[in-house]
């Protein structure tokens, strides 16, 4: 019963993962070791971050899962990962050709490597526990959602690169580039006051991330059609 508990949990996280790769055309770009490659400077942005949270935040309870919501300390947390953006950026100028692809592989890496290094060891570990819990589910769907998210941070910064952006678009991309950083203080902390529940929240965060995610398709969309990709 564990183990199939387990393979549903790894289904849920890693199928969705592997249906965007196939079937968004990258595997006919053979954009398999491009992917690989983000998931690399992730890895390496993560451990950059990890040195000046311990450098300039050495209180790490503050910054833990488990701890109450501080607005001061996750404004903080969101501040620093603001270097995500940057990783991102320079993943991005490194891929090289234009369009849809280039923006998937950039998100798609981006969100496998986090989700590898942050839901594998805990499904290996907890899933395969001998209680069932629903925590572990949730946490899958939240992967997913985390793709979305990590798909749309990805064409944001490509459009806030772009020169030939409308102007009027130019400052809805600035906000939401804005939002997705700091989403840890003002949607965490609107669940936090409304003391939503896991699923509430996990629900919240999916209709949020979903409206950001169509918002910025509409903005890519207009561009694409006006240069032709």
């Amino acid at each position: 019963m564990t183990l199939y508990h387990f393979g549903n949990c790894a289904a849920l996280v890693y199928v969705p993962y592997y249906f965007t790769y196939k079937y968004s055309g990258l595997s006919e770009y053979g954009a398999f070791w491009k992917c690989v490659q983000a998931g690399g400077i992730y890895v390496f942005t993560q451990l950059c971050k990890m040195l000046v949270l311990a450098t300039f935040f050495p209180d790490t309870d503050t910054f833990s899962e488990g701890a109450p919501f501080n607005f001061i300390a996750e404004f903080l947390r969101c501040s620093v990962d603001l270097v995500d953006f940057l990783g991102l950026a320079f993943v991005l100028s490194r891929i090289p050709g234009k369009g849809h692809s280039k923006l998937i592989t950039a998100g798609l890496g981006w969100a496998t490597a986090e989700v590898i290094l942050s839901r594998g060891l805990m499904l290996w570990v907890g899933a395969r526990g001998a209680e069932f819990s629903w925590i572990y589910i949730q946490k899958c769907l939240e992967s997913n959602v985390l793709l979305v998210q990590h798909l749309s941070t990805a064409t944001l910064l490509w459009l806030f690169s772009r020169h030939d952006l409308d102007k009027k678009f130019a400052p809805v991309v600035v906000l939401l580039l804005v939002a997705t950083s700091y989403r840890g203080v003002w949607l965490e902390g609107t669940l936090h006051a409304m003391s939503a529940g896991p699923w509430l929240s996990l629900a919240l965060k999916a209709l949020i991330t979903s409206c950001m995610g169509v918002g910025t398709l509409h903005i890519y969309s207009g561009l694409a059609q006006q240069i032709g990709l």
